[in-house]
């Protein structure tokens, strides 16, 4: 099958590469010339594990292919995916322009039936606004299908190869065995292909990423409560985790959610809802906990301070909002920094990944460490932001030596409370014994 993807950002290079993978003819168009010319040479602007060696291998069989021209782009495709950015308003809306933009382009440049495919999370309703753009000036028949991504950074193309579910929202049998076709290789294992309509479609993704960012954020509020109440976040974890009503992922304590996705689907559902004239006050409070929960350790750490940072150097380990990434759009560690610097302290970061984003965000303001035992030294106290595993276990004798003071304030609770207490660490973390 000919495939476009419209957009090369993070959904449309994973869904472009992994369906070149499974033997479609993919290109992939773009209008930043520069971005286009080092995708043809080889160069990922990515990082995503695993899809380094499907690109290179598709671009050296040539099936996956790079191109600034929509009319080239789309040159006999049956399928057309619009993979593009849907940043958020001012009033936490989802913007539209480049989608629309797209689809009022697409509409003269059809010469024959093609499936356009809604690719980027989009509000409700977005099916019908780009089926009448391209209305406007279409001369073939042509089909709007719904068909939301719901790829995890870090293992997205696991994700996309082996998906959970395909969710399809489409009223047109010809569009429903073309996407049938399209996503067959990715579903022998028997995980199902779900169709539906249109606007359920678009609302599921948004339905799907706010209800994991409640579970995230309920977490974190009875992280809290065990603080104050004297219990463990780890062992309540443990304890809900295992009924099966519940299910055990996204029930880790921590400094709040980030990344491209949760922040801006939530705020997109919440603004949906308020259109809709309804009150969805659950999301309002998940949005209000997760804000104050991203700096929760900065108190704590200007309390062990005497309630002064100023000229203090502290250690941040993590800059990503999440490990395997180098994503660090609404990372807790930048909302971290910031309030660092306001204090008057002095920021020393390592990331496996992420620093060259956040050089872009806070250029010299911070120092960036060649590696996370580079950070410590000679800090006054660490502070972990990411739970990169080459974190999980340290050098604790290097972390003592290197350190002014043994004081941790961990953001991801990745150590054991006795070994912290063995060690004479101070040791803070979220909704867990504090140990000093």
């Amino acid at each position: 099958m000919k495939i476009a993807v419209i957009g090369t950002g993070y959904v449309g290079l994973v869904t472009g590469t992994c369906f070149a993978e499974t033997g479609n003819h993919v290109t992939c168009v773009d209008i930043d010339v520069e971005k286009v010319e080092k995708l043809r040479n080889g160069v990922i602007p990515i990082y995503e594990p695993g899809l380094e060696a499907l690109f290179e291998r598709n671009i050296k069989q040539g099936r996956l292919n790079f191109t600034t021209s929509l009319v080239e782009g789309i040159d006999g495709a049956q399928v057309i995916f619009l993979a593009l950015p849907t940043p958020p308003g001012e009033d936490g809306s989802a913007d539209l322009k480049y989608i629309l933009g797209v689809a009022n382009d697409l509409g003269p440049l059809l010469k024959e039936y093609a499936v356009i495919i809604d690719k980027s999370t989009v509000p409700v309703g977005t099916a019908e606004k780009v089926t009448a753009a391209i209305t406007k000036n279409a001369k073939v028949g042509f089909d709007v299908v719904s068909n939301p991504e719901f790829l995890r950074e870090g293992v997205a193309v696991e994700d996309f190869m082996k998906p959970d579910r395909v969710v399809i929202g489409t009223k047109s049998e010809k569009a429903k065995q073309i996407m049938e076709r399209l996503y067959a290789p990715l579903v022998r294992q028997g995980n199902p292909i779900i169709f539906m309509d249109e606007k359920s479609a678009e609302l599921t993704k948004y339905a799907a990423n706010s209800f994991l960012a409640t579970k995230i954020t309920f977490m974190n509020e009875i992280a809290n409560l065990c603080e104050l109440l004297g219990a463990d976040v780890d062992a309540v974890r443990k304890g809900i985790g295992t009924d099966s009503r519940i299910g055990n992922r996204f029930l880790f304590a921590g400094i709040g959610y980030g990344g491209s996705c949760f922040p801006k689907d939530v705020q997109a559902l919440a603004k949906s809802s308020s259109d809709a004239d309804y009150d969805f006050k659950m999301l309002k409070s998940v949005m209000e906990v997760n804000e104050q929960q991203k700096t929760l350790l900065i108190p704590k750490l200007k309390a062990y301070f005497d309630g002064d940072l100023k000229g203090k150097t502290i250690a941040l380990w993590g800059l990503a909002f999440k490990p395997y990434t180098d994503d660090i759009r609404e990372a807790p560690a930048l909302y971290n920094i910031e309030a660092l610097l306001q204090q008057g302290a002095i920021v020393k970061a390592y990331d496996p990944e992420a620093m060259e984003n956040v050089k872009k965000v806070f250029g010299d303001k911070i120092t960036f460490c060649a590696d996370e035992y580079e950070a410590i030294a000679d800090a006054d106290a660490l502070m972990i932001m990411t739970e990169w595993p080459v974190f999980r276990t340290p050098d604790f004798e290097l972390l003592e030596e290197k350190l002014n003071n043994k004081a941790i304030f961990d953001g991801r609770n990745l150590f054991a409370i006795e070994e912290m207490k063995e060690r004479g660490f101070t040791y803070i973390s979220i909704g867990r014994e504090y140990v000093k």
